[in-house]
């Protein structure tokens, strides 16, 4: 979980730098979704094979919809946008839209900690919004970007609501073949002209190089790293990770002069860590029952 949230931490500032010069992002997330697929389908040759009745890979067209397609639209082209700082905070708002669609869809209780750390976390949200809203350019950030890659969580939250049972029954390799291949199958109809217009002679090779980090480490290697850590960890400990990704991009954006981070980005950040955490710690449905059934039986 470590290295997944730090490859994503790097793919803010790498991405960023490849869509200005020379790729957009309707070209990154072409890249990133079929490159996916490749990758993975290239994998799963070598390894056991899971059969998939047509009712699992119907699933799985609507897991792609809103973990992929959804997700690394809005998340990528909003990144093109805004600033990788921005960005970066951005995505550990996840775990608060996770438990709120957990409170409507799976009836998960909101306790008091979790109402409050999703006011910390709507706090620092509008912080950052605001910032971007009166930036003078994208290094600050921008008010659209910035919406772009909250929807982004959003539909990620959604894909981990609604889909969890289905991604529990299959291998990494399965599940990922899968949700890649039908993303392709939706994307590319629509991107394919926009990919095919790209001017490959005079697109510099730091930005492939960047490009394939990207599609390499900060989707193959990340999503993989990211279902083994699911598998293997507790939420809690998985969802704390989410705090590597901003240091990671504060760090290289800063350092590389692609953004500027200010005093109002710093408490929005603090703002949603904590409030991240305190919706972490917070006890579920299920902490909730056992707890209420040990008493009982005291």
């Amino acid at each position: 979980m470590f290295f997944a949230s730090a490859f994503w931490g790097l793919m803010a500032p790498l991405g960023k730098d490849a869509m200005t010069h020379g790729l957009t992002g309707i070209d990154m997330v072409t890249f990133r979704v079929t490159g996916g697929a490749l990758l993975f389908w290239f994998t799963s040759l070598f390894l056991p094979k899971e059969h998939v009745p047509k009712k699992d890979l119907l699933m799985f067209v609507g897991a792609a919809i809103f973990g992929l397609v959804t997700n690394q639209c809005c998340y990528t082209i909003g990144l093109s946008i805004t600033s990788p700082i921005n960005a970066s905070i951005v995505t550990t708002s996840m775990p608060i839209f996770a438990m709120i669609l957990a409170a409507i869809i799976l009836k998960e209780p909101i306790t008091g900690k979790k109402a409050l750390g999703v006011c910390l976390g709507c706090s620092g949200a509008v912080i950052l919004i605001l910032t971007s809203a009166v930036a003078s350019n994208a290094k600050v950030g921008d008010l659209l970007g910035d919406l772009l890659c909250m929807c982004a969580q959003l539909s990620f939250a959604l894909y981990l609501s609604m889909f969890s049972p289905l991604i529990k029954r299959y291998s990494v390799f399965t599940v990922n073949k899968w949700m890649f291949t039908f993303a392709t199958l939706l994307i590319l109809p629509f991107t394919c002209g926009h990919v095919a217009a790209i001017d490959f002679v005079n697109v510099p090779g730091k930005t492939w190089l960047e490009t394939g980090f990207v599609v390499f480490f900060g989707t193959y290697i990340s999503y993989i790293l990211m279902m083994i850590g699911q598998h293997t960890l507790r939420p809690t400990v998985v969802s704390i990770y989410n705090y590597v990704q901003p240091l990671v991009s504060v760090t290289v954006t800063i350092l590389t002069g692609i953004g500027v981070f200010k005093p109002s980005q710093g408490l929005a950040v603090i703002l949603v860590c904590l409030g991240v955490w305190l919706v972490t710690k917070s006890k579920s449905k299920a902490d909730m029952e056992k707890s209420k059934a040990l008493t009982i039986a005291q």
